[in-house]
């Protein structure tokens, strides 16, 4: 009884840091509001450009290309936000602000955790405003508000998830330098050689392949699937398990490289 009582009591003040360090994030964004402006310029650039540049050249059978592209802006702007965590933790490592976190009497697991939570809260505002965007020019839902809801929930998941692989580079890499440098060299294979912004059956074979086994074409069919319409269930199970895979594997390689630093 008493063990569990001490595990239940660790586990509180673990939670109890991380959403203390998740506010202290936070309030930063808030204290610096240029950094989520010119986090949101890009997506909705994107928006822009694909909707009114590229979409009369692309072809999506059945379906208007801004409600194609939409859930693809989304994906795609969870995925680039995930590289604000590496930034983030690689700035407070080389400004010495780590060490300071770990003199303190805090749960280990609170720097990380509470990253990755300011971070999803903040991927959920850019969200919100690009699915504003997206209705001033033309994109609706075509299911109801309970799939729309499940939609945002898959993708602050694969948010979330992909936060842990910018936690470990910035760790890794350690200067927010060195994370801006090489942070997006796997993430733009990932984004662009996927069904976001194209269909996959328009790519060469070699890459179709790849495109269409990969965890953003997952969880891209996925929201389209529940945002737009059309079978849901096996897209949303793939991505769930891409997401879960992701954390698996990055979450204990980044408290590792934490442990480490």
């Amino acid at each position: 009884m008493s063990a569990a009582i001490s595990a239940t009591s660790q586990l509180r003040w673990a939670v109890s840091d991380a959403l203390v360090v998740a506010r202290r994030n936070l309030t930063h964004i808030v204290r610096l509001p240029q950094l989520l402006v010119f986090s949101t310029v890009q997506p909705v650039l994107f928006v822009l450009m694909f909707a009114y540049v590229f979409g009369g050249a692309i072809r999506t059978p059945g379906m208007n290309y801004i409600d194609y592209l939409l859930p693809g802006i989304f994906i795609q702007t969870v995925a680039f936000g995930s590289m604000q965590t590496g930034i983030g933790l690689a700035d407070d490592l080389s400004k010495g602000l780590i060490d300071r976190f770990r003199s303190l009497p805090m749960a280990r697991s609170a720097v990380l955790a509470g990253r990755t939570l300011s971070d999803a809260v903040r991927s959920l505002f850019v969200i919100l405003l690009m699915f504003a965007v997206g209705s001033l020019i033309g994109f609706r839902v075509g299911t109801g508000p309970l799939q729309a809801m499940a939609a945002l929930g898959v993708a602050l998941a694969f948010g979330f998830a992909l936060s842990w692989i910018g936690a470990t580079i910035g760790l890794a890499a350690g200067t927010p330098e060195a994370v801006q440098a090489g942070g997006f060299v796997w993430l733009f294979p990932l984004v662009f050689a996927s069904s976001a912004f194209v269909p996959t059956e328009s790519m060469p074979g070699w890459l179709q392949a790849f495109a269409e086994h990969q965890p953003v074409t997952a969880t891209v069919d996925a929201l389209r699937a529940l945002l737009v319409g059309g079978p849901a269930t096996d897209p949303v199970l793939a991505s769930l398990a891409w997401s879960a895979a992701i954390l698996a594997l990055f979450m204990p390689l980044a408290v590792g490289r934490y442990r480490r630093s």
